[in-house]
């Protein structure tokens, strides 16, 4: 597949780049400021790291923003991030939505109030045929849980033993529909994957910085897309007919 070439460097664009935004709570206290305070400013960034993907060429973009386990944080904390999220929809969508910007969700959203589940079924739907760039949001979302929600699938539909495979489970995850991430950035230095896309991500670039997530903006994105065109992606394959010696 031909990857568009970036108007700044002669490399190759990841077509989807997937981000685990951590590092919010230690940016607040480094700075005396209470947790949600990082969160916000985090919510804030999101808009430069998103105009940045625009400008790069870049298709898909998934944010990590909340996880089926941030459920056990304080209850202010996770209400403040309900809220967060509101908020975002409230004063974002219309100029997202401008900018062809398609809004998704993976994940599950019965866990949500009636309004706020409302408020993000009726982004998406606006946003549905904008094709500039896709952003996908992982709110209470698992990679765990998404495998659990495709098997609960295929049983619900008879699936057969026999009709079980890669292909099949693929179709009926949260992501059908949405490519492989390509590239996989986690802010804040932490060297895991922590639930996310784990089945999307059995060949995707990895790429951790040290920078929390309220400092990550366009140059730390370019950082990450040049170390990814250092890398050889060989999928399980050797480069060359050499390498087979």
């Amino acid at each position: 597949m031909h990857l568009p070439k970036s108007p700044e460097e002669n490399t190759e664009i990841p077509r989807h780049v997937a981000i685990i935004m951590d590092g919010n709570g230690r940016w607040a206290k480094k700075r005396g400021l209470p947790r949600l305070a990082g969160h916000q400013a985090g919510t804030e960034n999101l808009r430069r790291v998103i105009t940045a993907c625009v400008e790069m060429g870049i298709r898909y973009l998934t944010i990590y923003a909340f996880s089926t386990e941030n459920w056990g944080r304080p209850k202010e904390e996770v209400e403040g991030l309900l809220k967060i999220l509101e908020t975002v929809i409230q004063k974002e969508l219309r100029e997202l939505n401008e900018e062809g910007v398609q809004l998704r969700h993976i994940g599950r959203l019965d866990k949500l109030p009636p309004s706020l589940r409302k408020q993000v079924e009726d982004a998406i739907e606006l946003t549905r045929k904008n094709d500039r760039l896709t952003v996908i949001v992982a709110f209470n979302y698992g990679g765990k849980d998404e495998i659990v929600y495709a098997v609960e699938q295929m049983i619900r539909k008879g699936v057969k033993p026999e009709e079980v495979s890669e292909t099949a489970i693929s179709s009926h995850l949260f992501t059908t529909g949405i490519p492989d991430p390509d590239l996989i950035i986690r802010t804040s230095g932490e060297m895991r994957l922590s639930n996310f896309l784990i089945w999307q991500a059995a060949y995707s670039e990895l790429y951790v910085t040290p920078t929390y997530w309220p400092d990550f903006g366009k140059a730390q994105l370019q950082k990450a897309v040049k170390a990814y065109n250092q890398r050889s992606r060989r999928f399980g394959k050797l480069d060359n007919e050499s390498e087979k010696d």
